[in-house]
């Protein structure tokens, strides 16, 4: 094959052999898609949760049967909420790698529920339905989804800094939401705002990692609805969820492509952001054109 046209093929491509992966909430969910995407491709990928046991189920059930000799998936025990927790992860990659590839910042929560249509029965319904919800709960999503994000990527920053060489630089990936996006509530206003939050905050960490001394790429994936045990009532013997459908799937919510998203489009948006170098500050949504009918 003419190396002109060697470098269209997919392997070339997408080729992440040998590098070195952080997937933040990688036991499960949207997380373990990623983790797996890149493992079976020939990359060593850490994932990381605050439960071990969800952990070491994901290593052991999907590590150990991976395509690509070189794959690797290793669990590590971290909370993103805990700066000292946070500093250990990066301690601890220094041991064993020069330098981190792609940090996926996955990990986050959804919290509580409200019924924005109180408002058709007037303005005091709608406020006591609003008023109903706990602050305390508005903190710990914030801190989850926007908090944790900034501290996982200023930890690893200079691991990710290393990763630079010609024609290659190390890219965060925030896994924020077509929720941050849409101008609707989606009755769940907490998380909605976080996820915007998250969105922005991929815009300022895209400005300030791209100096010299550092030139991190860092990019968001808004994702539409998936299974993961956000979105279903938890995960199987193999981490996995399932979103029950029907025929009228996409007509009830609003989706043109019918369906939930699958595993592979997000190991094909992940790898997509991760290997184009010429990706910087953007914000991918992967929701099957749920935007299209909820703007």
């Amino acid at each position: 094959m003419a190396e002109g046209n060697k470098k269209f093929t997919s392997p070339q491509l997408f080729n992440v052999e040998g590098w070195v992966v952080v997937v933040t909430g990688g036991g499960t969910g949207i997380g373990l898609m990623i983790a797996q995407a890149f493992a079976n491709n020939g990359a060593r990928v850490y994932i990381t949760g605050r439960r071990a046991e969800a952990l070491q189920t994901a290593a052991k059930t999907w590590g150990a049967s991976l395509a690509h000799p070189q794959g690797k998936i290793i669990p590590v025990q971290v909370d993103i909420t805990d700066k000292a927790s946070l500093q250990n992860l990066a301690n601890e990659l220094s041991k064993h790698e020069k330098h981190v590839d792609v940090l996926v910042n996955n990990a986050g929560v959804s919290l509580g529920t409200s019924s924005v249509e109180k408002g058709d029965e007037g303005a005091e319904a709608l406020q006591r339905e609003l008023w109903s919800e706990n602050p305390a709960d508005w903190e710990q999503v914030y801190k989850s989804n926007v908090i944790g994000h900034f501290f996982t990527t200023v930890a690893l920053t200079p691991l990710l800094a290393a990763a630079q060489r010609p024609d290659h630089t190390a890219c965060v990936i925030n896994i924020s939401s077509m929720s941050g996006i849409t101008r609707t509530s989606q009755h769940h206003f907490m998380y909605n705002v976080s996820k915007a939050a998250d969105i922005h905050l991929t815009s300022l960490l895209a400005q300030e990692l791209r100096r010299p001394g550092v030139k991190v790429r860092v990019n968001s994936i808004a994702p539409g609805i998936f299974p993961s045990e956000m979105t279903t009532d938890g995960s199987n013997e193999k981490n996995k969820s399932q979103i029950p459908t029907g025929d009228d799937y996409g007509e009830k919510k609003g989706i043109p492509a019918g369906r939930p998203g699958r595993e592979e489009d997000m190991a094909q948006a992940a790898l997509f952001l991760a290997c184009n170098q010429y990706m910087w500050g953007q914000t991918v949504a992967v929701e099957g054109g749920y935007l299209l009918e909820h703007p």
